[in-house]
């Protein structure tokens, strides 16, 4: 079997991925949470994920509504910007202690170019949530010259970046990861290998487990990296490196560090004791 080229974005792994930017830590998918994220718990990856608004920018948040996150009502999509961004994107949110911390604060909902503007050297894990976004995305993406620090994701084969014509590295649809969940069980590993550049997969998914040792083994024989989301518990975290894992999304940044730190030889970050 020949193996896909790898993607130099994959370097460095386990990597560390802050699941929009590390939700249990800071409001989700905010420039706040990201900030931690590099700054105080040294995350290799910002995942987020973008949305149009009704006057047609880019904007950084994961539901189709402001209702979770913010002190606003209504569908990000009908919303423009001015409106979006006199909202409290921190009123919700609550610490591990339980206090909310972020209310109050001045947390607003970002838009993408800020992200790239303030993470410059950063990689971004990005998730066109509304497809319409995808071709502006990339425009976008390449104006400012980020394409190799970009990763698109696209769980729908609908508004996938590489069918756009995107130039940078792309994670599988859900469709890819289905066939290659479904082959690699068979005799030499099934013939099925997707045209990606990485997986990015559940650890379990309808109570079916999904990443295993063996689907890992026949990911790599095929220089595919396997990336599982979002584990929260240090058990898994354990696990998934035993097996070989190429990068983890959490929300717990502060546990993934402690681990990382104690089985990958990963340097401690600023938020651990020294």
């Amino acid at each position: 079997m020949r193996p896909r080229p790898g993607h130099p974005y994959m370097a460095g792994a386990p990597l560390f991925f802050a699941h929009r930017g590390g939700g249990a830590l800071a409001p989700e998918n905010t420039l706040e949470a990201f900030a931690l994220a590099v700054d105080h718990w040294s995350a290799d990856v910002l995942e987020l994920d973008v949305r149009l608004t009704s006057d047609r920018e880019l904007v950084v948040i994961h539901d189709d509504t402001v209702d979770r996150t913010t002190d606003g009502t209504g569908a990000v999509r009908e919303l423009p910007l001015h409106r979006l961004q006199e909202l409290d994107a921190g009123t919700r949110f609550q610490d591990l202690e339980g206090r909310f911390s972020f209310r109050g604060t001045g947390v607003r909902i970002p838009l993408f170019r800020q992200v790239l503007e303030r993470f410059p050297h950063t990689r971004l894990n990005v998730d066109a949530k509304d497809p319409e976004a995808a071709p502006l995305l990339i425009r976008m993406i390449r104006e400012w010259g980020a394409q190799k620090r970009v990763l698109l994701a696209s769980a729908e084969e609908e508004g996938r970046a590489d069918r756009l014509g995107y130039d940078g590295p792309v994670s599988a649809s859900r469709r890819q990861v289905r066939l290659f969940y479904l082959s690699h069980r068979l005799p030499g590993g099934g013939p099925y290998t997707p045209r990606t550049d990485a997986l990015q997969i559940p650890y379990r998914w309808e109570g079916r487990q999904v990443t295993t040792p063996r689907l890992i083994q026949e990911a790599h024989r095929r220089n595919l990296p396997v990336h599982v989301w979002t584990i929260n518990d240090v058990e898994t975290m354990e696990r998934l490196l035993e097996w070989g894992v190429d990068g983890i999304q959490t929300d717990r940044l502060d546990l993934l560090a402690q681990v990382l730190h104690q089985r990958a030889g990963r340097p401690l970050p600023p938020g651990l004791p020294q």
